[in-house]
């Protein structure tokens, strides 16, 4: 099997509708809402472009085009931004798969890195190089999943990681998979485009086949899914600026 390339392309998903941020997500696409007077995702982008992600795939559905228009081309962010629209949300392997032009960038397969367009962090990407570049090198195509201690909402977490950070679909400890994961395109590119797929079963046979990687981060994460977490975020990113 031909290998994969590494060339610090991001993709942020964003084709959620964020049915438990109603009210708010009726007009307005949850990666816009506004959290320390930034929209979610502008954070995003500026992490990944300090971190040298200069390429960024937003995948998108519900008011997608709000969300072209109030982001443009990614100048302004020292960031190319390309869109990948869908007519209806494909979930997130479906979504890697209607994108796949726009991540391989040509026609080789690449290692890439997806985020959630939904979540705040203080997690640097930057240190994902390594591990990217070792998913790169491998004969089949992995991944690589960016841990948290369980939030209160979700105590039994997802994997086990284990001291040689290798995932597990049982064991112990268990984290929660933080949205921030490294993926190999090779992985996606038997899915049709356009065909809807959750990513879970990709993840459970990729561990199961001890190809996913893993590592923890105890730092700053915040899973931004209601009204009162958003209000919540801005107060604390509002105190954080200097007045």
């Amino acid at each position: 099997m031909t290998r994969a390339r590494f060339e610090r392309t991001a993709m942020i998903f964003a084709a959620g509708r964020g049915e438990r941020m109603r009210p708010l997500t009726d007009t307005c696409p949850k990666p816009l809402l506004a959290a320390g007077g930034k929209p979610l995702i502008v954070w995003q982008i500026e992490r990944l472009a300090a971190a040298g992600y200069t390429r960024i795939v937003i995948n998108h559905a519900w008011l997608g085009e709000r969300l072209e228009a109030a982001l443009g081309d990614g100048a302004r962010f020292g960031v190319r931004l390309l869109y990948s629209p869908e007519h209806e949300a494909l979930e997130t392997a479906g979504g890697i798969a209607q994108a796949l032009p726009l991540l391989e960038n040509g026609a080789e397969p690449c290692v890439f890195l997806g985020v959630a367009g939904d979540i705040y962090s203080d997690f640097d990407v930057a240190r994902l190089d390594a591990p990217a570049q070792t998913l790169a090198a491998a004969a089949q195509p992995g991944m690589h999943l960016v841990m948290v201690p369980n939030p209160p909402f979700h105590a039994n977490g997802d994997f086990a990681l284990g001291a040689d950070g290798v995932l597990a679909l049982d064991g112990a400890p268990r984290y929660t998979f933080g949205s921030i994961g490294l993926y190999d395109t090779r992985m996606f590119r038997d899915l049709p485009r356009g065909a809807k797929r959750a990513l879970t079963p990709y993840y459970r046979e990729t561990i199961a086949a001890r190809r996913a990687s893993g590592e923890l981060f105890e730092g700053r994460w915040e899973n931004v899914g209601t009204p009162a977490q958003l209000a919540a975020l801005d107060e604390e990113l509002r105190a954080r600026t200097p007045r």
